[in-house]
């Protein structure tokens, strides 16, 4: 199963959309400085919460939602 997110950064006043298949994984990475695979998340300080999930069968209709 794929999730598609929206998480925000409420000091940075961002929001970030992204998919993938471990949520929680996914969310620590991007509220980690080092290690974080994410260029634009790992750009701001503050942390990032979840504010919108939504789950997928596939990676195609995940890929294609998060567009």
């Amino acid at each position: 199963m794929y999730t598609v997110y929206a998480i925000y950064n409420k000091l940075a006043k961002k929001i970030y959309i992204g998919q993938t298949e471990d949520l929680e994984r996914r969310l620590s990475q991007h509220n980690k400085m080092i290690d974080n695979p994410s260029l634009y998340t790992s750009r701001f300080q503050g942390n990032w919460v979840l504010i919108h999930k939504e789950d997928f069968a596939t990676r195609t209709a995940a890929l294609k939602r998060e567009k």
